[in-house]
């Protein structure tokens, strides 16, 4: 398969957030800041990368009857490792995040590209996929977590020391939007403008 098609298909046309719906989880929980959603994001794509290269160079060795439990135990293996270089290095985003950072183990989205892809395909095609994925899962979570933290705070970059207040004196922040309801809310807005946008240029081709 075409590496220009793989990186496309991760980044839009089967964007994991708001094609195929996967990791709701961590999409709703963490985004009430785009720092935060950004952080999520790019530690998945870590995890993504790196368990996609392994799982493709192992696809020869992994027995099928236990191909799923291998998969599990190497994406746990980066997920650890992960976790730990964040306490280590970002402690604010570790905190923020919590739980949901070893939580990424049983993520849809990692185990699917594992099973769907990279136990079925070289290893270049198998990075490319786990980074386009992992782009696409991130883009998604900073786009709705700016949204929820700029509606429903008032301001941007909110947890980091470059937070800034955004909005005019007079504006009433919807608070409702950094609340849980306020994640199903941006989050359904925000299907409806990428279907439109992508149905526009589905059209136009």
């Amino acid at each position: 398969m075409n590496l220009r098609k793989i990186f496309r298909n991760g980044l839009i046309d089967e964007n994991a957030t708001f094609v195929q719906v996967l990791g709701m989880c961590p999409t709703l929980a963490v985004t009430t800041s785009a720092f935060n959603g950004f952080g999520m994001g790019i530690a998945t794509t870590v995890v993504l990368l790196f368990s996609n290269l392994v799982v493709s160079a192992l696809r020869s060795i992994i027995p099928s009857k236990v191909r799923i439990p291998a998969f599990i135990v190497i994406i746990a293996t980066f997920v650890t490792i992960v976790d730990l270089l964040l306490q280590g290095f970002v402690p604010s985003l570790y905190d923020a995040l919590g739980l949901f950072i070893p939580l990424i183990v049983v993520n849809c989205v990692v185990l699917a590209r594992a099973e769907a892809f990279a136990a079925k395909s070289k290893v270049l095609p198998s990075v490319v996929d786990g980074i386009a994925m992992g782009l696409g899962f991130t883009i998604a979570l900073a786009v709705i977590g700016f949204v929820r933290e700029l509606f429903g705070a008032g301001t941007i970059l909110g947890g980091t020391t470059l937070e800034m207040m955004v909005m005019p004196k007079g504006y009433e922040p919807v608070n409702i939007l950094i609340l849980a309801p306020g994640a199903f809310i941006v989050l359904g807005l925000l299907f409806a403008v990428f279907n439109y946008l992508k149905d526009r240029d589905s059209k136009k081709a």
